[in-house]
């Protein structure tokens, strides 16, 4: 572990973090980026709603997939190596999505990018520490790392919404190619190479069991949270849940395991986890409902949309700078639950919000919400990392980024499942009976396809259709808050032991 009285960085060092910025901030961008293209891209593309939701989050599922082997080979072949090689993938991978000329090459790049970004977030937070050793700088060199992914997190509606003022819905994914170009020409000079000392071979068999054991489990949770009753989905959970167990006994009786389970010894490292997959699951599907409320409820211009997102972006930037501050001070955990208070406000505050003109409700509850993101996405991730022995900080990185993807994922596919089943009830029959066949089918499905069959539908049934999105917004306000009063109370209690950085 380190201490206090560890070498302290300089300017070489920062140099370095200033780099490492540069591949985070791009990964956060693309979480987002797409939410306000949503509306272009369907009527270019026009894929189904469950297509839709693949697109949005086959990136992050694949990502979540792959980071622990990811994580794992940075620390036995290079972490710097693995970086630049990932970075090429994701800027020639960009490109593709960007001139996909279907719905299903789409989803298939967007895994593609997940599969390319699982090797850059291990490495660029696994970097960190190798740079700092002092505990505070690290504290605060992993604050900014964690400010840069939601700055691209935050920034991506607002990119989006001025590419889509000027340019077709790809070029949203061609912002990755300068970025790319840049990192791959400076980081040879400015960032350190590292791997762990006296690492074995790569067990093969460990890395097919934990993608047997991920990507089933979150294909299953995704298909049942669309509410029918399907047999397949609940047994590919079961599938992952046994190659789970298989892969937890294998890794036990392995010299050099792909995930070595001593991490989950300390209780800093699972509660922090914890913390993280609640606060990223409710944010992940609340933003995607805010995006389109913007457009299809308030009917702002991408670029008026992306405007609105500035006071969110704004309010996650100053709790991920402040909160590795506070938590000099004042003990980690008490900061967190803090600051998810506040998130669960947020929340409630969402389900205030109507189908005329509550812009300015949905913008103050998103910006309590993106306040407790930034403070978790900060503490939570320092917690996890600095829990770790240095040679493990590259699987504790991808431990940590693991449940954020998965969060943010599983959030789009659950809670934008729940905000459909709403809607779709909330529907009054007025609005689809008696209207051609595939005008019901378009505004059953969303409130995308009713906007597109504005024209076809009864007098007052836009309005109607508007009525039923929100109803689904509140319901996810409701356990979003539901969710950051639990995270809260788990981090009170069971981080309370954890000092202040300060002390």
């Amino acid at each position: 572990m380190n201490t206090l009285n560890a070498a302290r960085a300089g300017a070489r060092e920062w140099s370095g973090l200033a780099v490492l910025a540069l591949p985070t901030a791009l990964l956060g961008l693309d979480v987002t980026v797409l939410y306000l293209a949503l509306p272009e891209l369907a009527a270019d593309l026009r894929p189904s709603s469950t297509q839709t939701l693949w697109i949005m989050d086959a990136y992050g599922f694949l990502i979540a997939g792959f980071l622990v082997t990811m994580g794992n080979l940075g620390d036995r072949f290079g972490r710097r190596r693995l970086l630049m090689i990932g970075a090429v993938a994701f800027g020639v991978t960009s490109v593709v999505a960007a001139y996909a000329t279907s719905a299903d090459m789409l989803i298939g790049a967007r895994a593609a990018l997940g599969i390319a970004g699982a090797t850059l977030m291990p490495s660029t937070l696994a970097l960190i520490s190798n740079l700092f050793h002092d505990v505070r700088q690290r504290a605060l060199a992993i604050g900014v790392w964690a400010t840069m992914f939601a700055l691209g997190m935050a920034a991506g509606p607002l990119v989006g919404g001025v590419l889509l003022e000027r340019f077709w819905w790809g070029s949203a994914f061609l912002v990755a190619v300068p970025v790319v170009i840049l990192l791959v020409a400076i980081a040879p000079a400015i960032l350190p190479e590292y791997r762990a000392p006296s690492s074995g071979p790569v067990d093969i068999a460990s890395v097919v069991l934990s993608l047997a054991a991920i990507l089933p489990i979150i294909y299953g949770v995704k298909e049942l949270a669309g509410g029918e009753a399907q047999i397949q989905p609940a047994l590919a959970i079961v599938v992952g849940v046994g190659a789970g167990w298989v892969f937890v006994r294998r890794q036990r009786g392995l010299v050099s395991p792909l995930l070595d389970l001593r991490l989950f010894t300390s209780r800093a490292f699972n509660v922090a986890l914890a913390v993280l997959l609640v606060g990223l699951v409710g944010v992940g599907g609340v933003m995607l409902l805010v995006t389109q409320y913007l457009q299809l409820v308030a009917a702002l211009s991408p670029w008026a949309a992306g405007l609105w997102m500035a006071p969110p972006a704004l309010a996650m930037l100053a709790a991920a700078i402040t909160a590795p501050l506070l938590a000099r001070r004042w003990r980690p955990g008490g900061v967190v639950a803090g600051a998810l208070i506040l998130s669960a406000g947020g929340y409630l505050l969402l389900t205030q919000v109507d189908a005329g003109p509550g812009v300015g409700e949905l913008v103050a509850g998103f910006s309590l919400v993106y306040l407790g993101l930034g403070a978790i996405a900060a503490l939570g991730t320092e917690l996890v990392v600095g829990a770790a022995p240095r040679t493990m900080t590259g699987s504790a990185a991808a431990m940590s980024e693991t449940v954020q993807e998965l969060g943010i994922a599983v959030g789009i596919a659950t809670l934008g499942s729940l905000a459909t089943v709403v809607y779709r009830r909330s529907l009054s029959a007025d609005v689809t009976d008696n209207v051609a066949g595939h005008v019901r089918d378009a505004t059953k499905d969303s409130l995308a396809g009713a906007v597109s069959m504005a024209d076809a539908l009864p007098r007052g049934g836009l309005e109607h259709a508007r009525e039923a999105f929100t109803s689904g917004l509140h319901a996810v306000g409701i356990v979003g808050a539901a969710g950051m009063v639990v995270a809260a109370g788990l981090s009170a209690v069971m981080l309370r032991r954890v000092a202040a950085t300060g002390r």
